[in-house]
């Protein structure tokens, strides 16, 4: 297996290739028909199958994420694996508000920390930027809570690239989390080089693109009912779905090749990527993640990289 670990930024934060992104573990307002036995389960495979990042969020079940990885950790050595939250949510009049005013981040840790039974979080992101909060201002809030060893790597999401360097004015950015995948590739662009500059680490949300790369689709012909949202994603939709399918099976003799499934191999195409840190698809049940944990003993040729790469060159 893949152990070597992944330093997260400038920080001490160490972390195997492969998480586990957390929003179907308490996500009820993301998934249906969640259960909260499955998801401390799924937690608990994770850490089992080798796993050292969960990734979490207030905005996965309001909390409710974050209390089910508290119970699931019981009984874990707290310093073998790594936690990250993200916040900036506030609930007002029953709304929900993007706030990243420095108290309230400050507010957001103190909350995570004590839902999640833990004395402090590996990383923290500020989840999405508000319009109005000095970036600069709200990093050296999380910086307050670093030196207090409350939070040990601060992050961003969504931001921007100028709110990201807006962030990062005094360079206590340590890692960034945003889209990526292999149908999704803006990042590679302008993100990437300017985190190589700036010793900044990268995690890629929707790694498997809701399914699409996980190879279960393989007749662009499938139609999707007017309840499901995949009928209303582009992705899933005319030439665009039918340009993706074209593309997995581009692969699939070479996961064969491998012994693996696509989506395991797609995961090793991120695991061996050097401007991907750590990559974290989620995961509704424990056998997911003892599949995708698989993906850590797949060691592709820099040939066999390309070979997938070039697969998908027509997303750059």
């Amino acid at each position: 297996m893949n152990e070597q670990n992944v330093q997260i930024g400038k920080s001490g934060v160490l972390s195997t290739p492969l998480g586990l992104g957390t929003n179907a573990v308490g996500g009820n307002n993301l998934f249906p028909n969640l259960k909260d036995a499955t998801g401390i389960e799924t937690v608990k495979t994770a850490l089992d199958s080798g796993i050292k990042l969960l990734d979490t969020a207030f905005m996965y079940g309001m909390g409710h994420s974050e209390e089910l990885i508290g119970e699931a950790i019981k009984g874990y050595d707290r310093g073998s694996f790594a936690i990250a939250s993200k916040g900036a949510q506030e609930l007002v009049n029953g709304n929900i508000t993007i706030n990243n005013d420095p108290e309230f981040l400050k507010q957001c840790v103190e909350a995570s920390l004590e839902r999640l039974h833990t004395t402090y979080l590996d990383i923290f992101y500020i989840h999405f930027p508000d319009d109005h909060t000095p970036k600069d201002q709200a990093i050296a809030a999380l910086n307050e809570l670093k030196v207090e060893g409350k939070i040990k790597a601060i992050g961003v999401s969504n931001f921007s690239m100028d709110q990201l360097k807006a962030a990062n004015k005094d360079g206590l950015v340590d890692v960034v989390e945003d889209q990526y995948s292999l149908i999704e590739r803006k990042a590679e662009t302008e993100l990437f080089p300017y985190l190589r500059d700036h010793d900044i680490s990268f995690v890629p949300y929707f790694p498997l693109a809701s399914g699409l790369l996980t190879g279960k689709y393989d007749d662009s012909s499938v139609t999707f009912a007017d309840d499901d949202p995949r009928s209303k994603n582009p992705n899933f939709q005319g030439a665009k779905f039918a340009k993706i399918i074209a593309a997995v099976n581009q692969i699939r003799p070479l996961a064969e090749k491998h012994n693996a499934s696509v989506a395991q191999l797609v995961l090793a195409w991120y695991i061996q990527n050097p401007d991907v840190a750590v990559v974290i698809p989620g995961a509704k049940h424990p056998e997911q993640v003892s599949d995708n944990a698989k993906a850590m003993n797949i060691n592709l040729s820099d040939e066999e990289a390309k070979q997938i790469d070039d697969a998908f060159s027509d997303f750059k």
